[in-house]
């Protein structure tokens, strides 16, 4: 008598099924990313680039006024930005 017959219907074959999908891994092509910049992220950096000059003025202005000493911190205007914070 035999018990595991190899003609059976339906019998499964678990190491086949692996094989195959070896076979079609090398077949599929790899996804790529895209990125997709919106208009108002495009008219948000060319508005950047055209105050940089103006910018970098200020920003070398700031840098002489803090490395001469003579760049002044008003206290009042910084505790009122920090206030709304400090509550909640």
């Amino acid at each position: 008598m035999k018990i595991n017959e190899t003609n059976r219907i339906g019998g499964a074959n678990p190491y086949q099924k692996q094989s195959e999908f070896r076979a079609n891994e090398g077949k599929k092509t790899k996804q790529k990313d895209e990125v997709q910049i919106s208009a108002a992220a495009k008219e948000m950096l060319s508005t950047s680039k055209l105050g940089s000059s103006e910018r970098a003025e200020r920003i070398n202005e700031l840098k002489q006024s803090v490395a001469s000493g003579t760049y002044h911190v008003e206290a009042g205007k910084i505790a009122e930005k920090l206030l709304p914070y400090l509550k909640e």
